[in-house]
């Protein structure tokens, strides 16, 4: 453990205590003493400073507790901002909930439901930007080789090639490439070993999945020995089985490999919040539905929505809703396209320049608008707002005995494939996301991934 990571945790105690107490003292402001909201709505009774801030300081304390079962308080050299960003905002919700409750049942606790409102948005809002400013500091000492973590890469293959890739061209993660093996044989060992004892490297990542059996426990030997940070490059098997639990029968440990966490509790949690926010995001975007249905209908004839035959959960068919992008009888012109398809990888068919396009569907494709119609299918309960990517019938036929861990949970309108390189990606890397996605599961990263669906949209990586 690097002796700046202890040090930026422990700042960050402070700072977000600051942060929830400045932004609580400016709902204050906004409340009592800003004329734009006393205009509109006036001052009938105002609890006074010094009462506010002796409860202001005890609701913070309760904020950075809340921030520590969040897990934001977790020693780590750095995180993905995404990541944190959605840990802040589900902490932050949580914490105003339990306020909520104490007002319910202690009703002079507070008499401003504005207060209440703006301070959790703000608490969100200052914590983020503290936050955002604390991880600037940390990246740029990073980039000055400050509190780096030195990584030895084992392997020879392409995800040799791309986590080296990842290291060199952002800094800000906080690694440093000390070498590349491309197997560690006795003389790798013996230089590794001194690079160790000269503090010259301080995690091993094992690259290659195929990597001899005796070289991989030289590895581990290697870190046990000289207490280095070990990991390694998943493959499907190891992905499929990360979710354990472990029980005891007549005293024996018996190991039950789990195939979701959205087996019982997680898939009712997941379902109502999918009911709720599709609902929403219907009423929400109903004038971008009306827009897009009247470009589609000008542009070309047919239809302006299409039904589609996919397969969703345990292998079920259902018909997805789309808004129409491709001219009439496009898919019995695609069995005479097969010799053109580019993703000969796996059992997905796409063209680049697919002929079937109309103008106005290239476009809506691009910005993923034909997709927004699936809201429906998710209102349904037929999809999720997010999880695998919804295949053909004649696509899930050609899947792999592994792949078909895809259809354990229902497909989703966005997922961890999508936002990981949308269609760029081999269908097995996709298929590996997906599992990873469904062994590991949580709310947290629901909202990850739909925070950052818009953003890859826009940054115009090329659409599924």
């Amino acid at each position: 453990m690097k002796k700046s990571e202890l040090i930026f945790s422990a700042i960050l105690i402070p700072v977000d205590y600051f942060a929830v107490f400045a932004a609580g003292l400016f709902a204050y402001y906004l409340r009592f003493q800003s004329p734009l909201i006393t205009e509109i709505r006036p001052v009938f009774y105002e609890m006074s400073l010094q009462q506010y801030i002796l409860i202001l300081a005890g609701i913070s304390i309760l904020w950075l507790a809340i921030f520590a079962l969040a897990g934001l308080y977790n020693i780590q050299g750095t995180r993905k901002a995404i990541d944190e960003l959605a840990k802040i905002f589900v902490a932050c919700s949580t914490a105003i909930m339990l306020i909520i409750i104490i007002i319910f049942f202690k009703r002079e606790f507070f008499s401003s439901r504005f207060i209440i409102l703006s301070g959790w948005v703000l608490s969100i809002i200052f914590v983020s930007l503290v936050r955002i400013l604390v991880r600037a500091l940390q990246h740029a000492l990073f980039r000055r080789s400050v509190g780096t973590h030195n990584v030895l890469v084992i392997g020879s293959d392409r995800t040799a090639d791309e986590i080296i890739r990842e290291i060199s061209i952002k800094p800000g993660l906080g690694y440093k490439l000390a070498g590349r093996f491309d197997n560690f044989d006795e003389e790798k060992l013996k230089q590794a070993a001194s690079w160790a004892q000269n503090k010259a490297i301080d995690e091993v990542i094992q690259a290659e999945n195929n990597l001899p059996r005796e070289d991989v426990l030289r590895l581990i030997d290697l870190c046990n020995d000289y207490h280095l940070i070990f990991k390694y490059a998943a493959g499907i098997s190891e992905a499929q089985t990360v979710h354990l639990e472990v029980n005891t029968m007549a005293g024996i440990p018996i190991v039950e490999v789990k195939r979701t966490p959205l087996d019982g509790w997680g898939k009712i949690i997941k379902r109502t919040l999918d009911f709720i926010f599709s609902l929403l995001f219907l009423m929400v975007l109903s004038p971008v539905f009306l827009i897009v249905a009247l470009a589609v209908k000008l542009d070309s004839s047919g239809p302006v929505f299409v039904r589609l035959e996919r397969i969703g959960e345990a292998g079920r068919p259902f018909i997805l809703f789309k808004f129409r992008s491709m001219i009439r009888n496009a898919h019995e012109m695609k069995k005479n396209l097969i010799a053109l398809n580019e993703r000969n990888d796996g059992p997905l068919f796409k063209i680049k320049n697919d002929p079937r396009i109309t103008r106005v569907g290239r476009f809506i494709r691009k910005t993923s608008l034909d997709e927004l119609p699936q809201l429906y299918n998710v209102l349904r309960g037929e999809m999720s707002l997010v999880g695998p990517r919804p295949h053909e019938p004649e696509e899930v036929a050609k899947y792999e005995k592994h792949q078909r861990k895809l259809l354990a949970i229902k497909p989703g309108l966005t997922g961890l494939a999508q936002i990981s390189g949308r269609s760029d990606l081999k269908f097995d890397e996709e298929a590996k996301l997906d599992t990873y996605y469904i062994e590991n599961w949580s709310l947290n990263l629901d909202l990850q991934i739909i925070i950052k669906t818009p953003l890859v949209v826009f940054s115009g990586k090329s659409a599924g």
